[in-house]
This record gives C-alpha cells, sequence and structure tokens, in this order.
C-alpha cells in the first residue's frame, strides 16, 4: 500500500511540473507574439501620423491653388468644406449596409419566399376551417 502512496506522490509532481512547464511555454509564446504585434503596432501608428501631415501638406497646396483665384479665407473655406465632404463620403462608405425595410403586400399575393431563400417571411395564415365529410359548411348548425 505504501508503494500505491509513493506513485501518487510521483504523479502529482509530474503533473506540477508538466503544468509548469506548459505555463512558462504559453506565457513565453504569448510574449514574443505580443512583440511582434506591438512593433507592427508602432508601425501602423507612424504611418498614420506621417499620412496625417502628407494630408495636411496635400490641403495647403490646394488652399494656394485655390488662393490665386480667390481671396485666402474663401481659399481655405473651398478646401475645407471639400475636406468635410469626402470625409462623409469615406464614413459612409465604411459604414455595414442597412437593411431595408420589409417589403409590405398591399395587392396581389405575397411572395413564396424571401429574397434570402431562408423560407416563408411570415408563418402562413389558416385559410376556411376543415369541412368535415358529411356536413354542409352552409348550414347553420355547421360549427367548426
Amino acid at each position: 500500500m505504501e508503494h500505491l502512496d509513493h506513485l501518487e506522490h510521483l504523479d502529482k509532481a509530474l503533473v506540477d511540473e508538466l503544468a509548469q512547464v506548459a505555463r512558462e511555454t504559453v506565457r513565453d509564446e504569448l510574449r514574443e507574439q505580443s512583440r511582434k504585434r506591438r512593433r507592427a503596432a508602432t508601425l501602423y501608428a507612424a504611418s498614420g501620423a506621417v499620412a496625417l501631415y502628407a494630408g495636411g501638406a496635400v490641403a495647403l497646396a490646394v488652399v494656394l491653388a485655390w488662393a490665386y483665384v480667390l481671396p485666402g479665407w474663401a481659399a481655405a473655406l473651398v478646401t475645407a468644406v471639400i475636406l468635410a465632404v469626402v470625409a462623409y463620403a469615406l464614413r459612409e462608405a465604411a459604414r455595414p449596409s442597412r437593411p431595408h425595410a420589409p417589403h409590405r403586400v398591399v395587392e396581389g399575393t405575397a411572395p413564396a419566399a424571401p429574397p434570402s431563400g431562408l423560407g416563408l417571411p411570415y408563418p402562413p395564415m389558416p385559410g376556411a376551417p376543415p369541412v368535415r365529410p358529411g356536413t354542409d359548411p352552409e348550414s347553420p348548425h355547421h360549427r367548426s
């Protein structure tokens, strides 16, 4: 019996050691991946900052070009309006498409299935109550 207790202690020590090695391996791997991602994020941020300055230089060039034809304040205002329209268009292009309002059937019959092909767009409407054989549906005593 003591022999089994000794093996149980060894099993627990082995499991603890394996868990420790696994934790260290995962920690090292995550540290390496986060270091690479941090570097990529820094490069993206620097790229964005440089692009912002480049955009400012282009906007200044547009203002100076307009300034040949218009006063300086008007050239700056025209450029600002153009940039605002471009920003609005880019924002609208980035938004996910909005779902359309459901189509209502005013006259005629509803489509058999919605355009997505996922089945009926609504549960089917029950028709007239079933007529039992041997009964007259027009009879005043007929119950459904």
